[in-house]
C-alpha cells in the first residue's frame, strides 16, 4: 500500500519525501489542535478505573 503512495507521488525521491512530511505536519497539527481538545471532554481518561 504504501508503495503504491509512493509511487503517485510526484518527482524525485526527496521531493516525495519533503511532500510526505508535509502531509503528516499538516494531519499531526490538525489532530493535536482541534480534533483532540474537542474529543477530550467526550472522552476523560481519569474517570476510567482500571482495578
Amino acid at each position: 500500500m504504501y508503495a503504491g503512495l509512493w509511487r503517485l507521488l510526484p518527482g524525485p525521491w526527496w521531493v516525495r519525501l519533503l511532500i510526505v512530511l508535509i502531509v503528516v505536519s499538516a494531519v499531526l497539527y490538525t489532530l493535536f489542535y482541534y480534533v483532540f481538545p474537542w474529543v477530550s471532554p467526550i472522552i476523560s481518561p481519569g474517570e476510567i478505573d482500571l482495578e
